[in-house]
């Protein structure tokens, strides 16, 4: 069975972004910005989902507990609480994401994923809530990517967090093939919708660099899952 990572699912949209943004210019690149918010939302409805059906509610302490992702071996992401009040603020000092945006050298496209995916998936938890960069995020040039999550968390409620985390475990995880088939599905739909057919051209175009770098298996992989 093929396993995809972190790489790969950064790499297939960075690619998407590449080739939409070449044929349309600024129009494909608010193309790609509204699939991003739409995955996004799209995700933190999963999550909302999940917790519900947990008999959890979708309070800011859940949305950060049921995550639907981890990194694909330890230390390949840096991430944390940096505080609990007035609203909790926290922070990512190293991205799988940006690495492999680095290593393709594809970081000119690859930072439209961030541009808005952490708030989309926010409010796709609950509506209400809003997520605020506190700075450019690193793929724009930041040192570090800052969030304020718009609520406050007690000290306690930060303990609780992390120990509900750890009692999730991988319960409501997805693993990267998932990950990159809803990618593709999500984003390919609403570039088709956003650009009509002619996007077609730069999704098959994105799909062969993909199949180039990676091999036809990776994506032969994401069949049927979407």
């Amino acid at each position: 069975m093929t396993v995809l990572t972190i790489e790969h699912h950064a790499i297939l949209f960075a690619l998407l972004s590449k080739y939409t943004i070449t044929a349309f210019g600024d129009e494909g690149r608010e193309a790609i910005l509204k699939a991003m918010t739409r995955y996004g939302n799209e995700r933190g409805q999963r999550m909302a989902k999940n917790a519900l059906s947990n008999g959890d509610e979708l309070t800011l302490l859940n949305s950060q507990a049921y995550g639907e992702w981890k990194p694909d071996y330890p230390g390949q992401m840096e991430f944390g609480a940096i505080c609990g009040q007035p609203t909790y603020h926290s922070y990512i000092a190293k991205c799988a994401w940006c690495d492999a945006w680095a290593k393709h050298d594809l970081m000119e496209y690859g930072k439209y994923y961030c541009a808005n995916i952490d708030n989309a998936w926010y409010q796709g938890f609950n509506p209400d809530f809003l997520c605020t960069p506190l700075n450019p995020a690193m793929s724009w040039g930041g040192d570090c990517c800052r969030f304020d999550w718009g609520q406050p968390l007690t000290d306690e409620e930060i303990a609780a967090l992390a120990e509900k985390k750890k009692a999730l475990g991988t319960k409501f995880m997805k693993d990267f093939n998932f990950h990159t088939a809803h990618l593709l599905y999500s984003v390919g739909n609403t570039l088709i919708e956003e650009l009509g057919h002619k996007a077609n051209e730069a999704i098959e175009a994105a799909k062969q660099e993909y199949i180039e770098k990676f091999g036809r298996e990776c994506l032969d992989c994401l069949e049927g899952i979407f």
